[in-house]
């Protein structure tokens, strides 16, 4: 439900600071600090399988520069037409490099398999963006930068 207009904002709520025109000429501190974003949609396969991967993911991915973002469960197709998948999972990555180290490092050869073999409908994605933790550090430039080609 949307506050009235003119209602005070619940602390931790996002604004709109971007908008100010200030800040559209002020480059923000996430401007030096673009995220690399991996995220993974699948349908549990083989759950022991997954969960050997799981158990291993904390200590492997932040070696390659990875942090473990958001973990959930599906819950409802609110819109859109893509089939939906029982686990959402976003990795952070300090760079596309790290990522691809962390995906194409041989030591890890044994590592990849779990996940591919506990998984089904495995959807991979990457993305740049933002961090957007602080919505007050994030510039029209910085959202600009996302939306446009």
């Amino acid at each position: 439900m949307r506050p009235a207009a003119g209602a005070p904002r619940p602390p931790g709520a996002a604004n709109a600071s971007f908008l100010i025109p200030e800040r559209v000429l002020a480059m923000s501190a996430n401007s030096q600090k673009k995220k690399f974003y991996a995220l993974n949609m699948f349908d549990v396969a083989d759950l022991e399988k997954y969960l050997a991967y799981f158990r291993r993911l904390p200590e492997e991915a932040p070696q390659y520069g990875g942090r473990m973002v958001a973990f959930g469960r599906f819950r409802d197709n609110v819109a859109g037409d893509l089939a939906p998948r029982q686990v959402l999972f976003v990795v952070e990555w300090e760079s596309e490099e790290a990522f691809n180290s962390f995906r194409d490092d041989p030591d890890l050869a044994d590592f990849h398999p779990l996940r591919e073999n506990g998984t089904a409908s495995y959807i991979w994605q990457t993305f740049d963006g933002l961090d957007m933790s602080d919505p007050a550090d994030v510039s029209l430039d910085d959202v600009l930068a996302v939306l446009k080609p």
